[in-house]
């Protein structure tokens, strides 16, 4: 016998999962009508009625009794079969801002898939939008610890903190000889994003009076803001985790070693759906993710 139309089979199914056509249209999108359709045509094609139509809605008929649990059982079982199978070849859809991934996580992803050759990394490098993190279109996300309105939903992981200190080039500290915060009044600050909350949030945290926290120019992130300051362009409130390839090799120097702070939004975290954050492919994502920043976390005392 032919096989009904697939799309006529879900219909039925919901509508009689629903005990009505209302709640079967919402579940698969579509509209009260053309659910009602697809049943009519099941119903053309099997030779007999499914439903009966009442004032209240919709009964199943004894066909209709005897169908149900065979297509919901038959569909749950097609659900779990794909999960598995989808599970150890989905790609891993990332979200993460521009200076994290290329400071942090570009330069290592390659590990990552030579380790797992069979997941692929699909990374979208950019901010965040208005309403946040989209589990729909991303399977996982880096960012900061706290966003206010964050959803329970959200499960997140611990990565590397924020520690921030002003930083630059050793030639400019070497001509400008800073010998206390005060005397940043004189220097070039450097801001890594339009809204100059970064100097601004590190000098009132060390109660540094005298310096204007918004002068000087602003860049479109960290990793922009950096180079300018190994260029000698100026101070930049560095980030000591993501900034540690230069301060290891010297090219940027801290003139106040010991006035670190972390920030108010606190340290960096992986972020995902709940419901599908231990999925085998993200779950091997998340333990190499955290694997790599043993060498970042800075020392706060430093």
């Amino acid at each position: 016998m032919r096989l009904p139309p697939l799309n006529a089979l879900r219909a039925f199914e919901a509508a009689a999962r629903h005990n009505g056509y209302i709640a079967a249209a919402e579940e698969l999108c579509v509209t009260r009508g053309a659910v009602s359709r697809h049943i009519k045509l099941l119903e053309e094609h099997l030779g007999v009625a499914l439903f009966h139509r009442n004032h209240r809605g919709v009964d199943l008929t004894a066909a209709g009794r005897q169908l149900l649990p065979v297509l919901t059982e038959a569909f749950a079982r097609i659900a779990r079969e794909a999960e598995q199978i989808s599970a150890m070849t989905r790609d891993v859809r990332i979200i993460c801002p521009p200076a994290l991934s290329i400071r942090w996580l570009l330069p290592r992803l390659e590990q990552f898939q030579a380790a797992h050759p069979d997941i692929r990394v699909r990374l979208t490098t950019e901010f965040y939008s208005a309403k946040g993190f989209d589990g729909t279109e991303y399977d996982l996300g880096v960012s900061v610890e706290h966003v206010p309105g964050r959803s329970a939903e959200i499960a997140s992981m611990p990565l590397f903190p924020m520690v921030l200190a002003p930083a630059c080039s050793p030639r400019l500290l070497s001509q400008q000889r800073l010998t206390s915060p005060a005397e940043l009044a004189r220097m070039v600050l450097l801001h890594e994003t339009p809204q100059r909350r970064d100097w601004a949030y590190w000098l009132s945290h060390f109660g540094v009076q005298g310096v204007d926290a918004s002068s000087g120019p602003t860049f479109p992130n960290l990793d922009m803001a950096a180079r300018a300051a190994v260029m000698g362009s100026g101070v930049v409130m560095a980030d000591l985790a993501l900034c540690h390839e230069e301060l290891r090799a010297g090219t940027l120097v801290l003139p106040f070693p010991e006035m670190t702070c972390v920030t108010p939004q606190g340290g960096y975290v992986m972020i995902g759906r709940r419901d599908r954050w231990d999925k085998p492919h993200l779950r091997a994502f998340r333990d190499w993710a955290t694997s790599t920043c043993a060498d970042l976390a800075p020392n706060l005392g430093a």
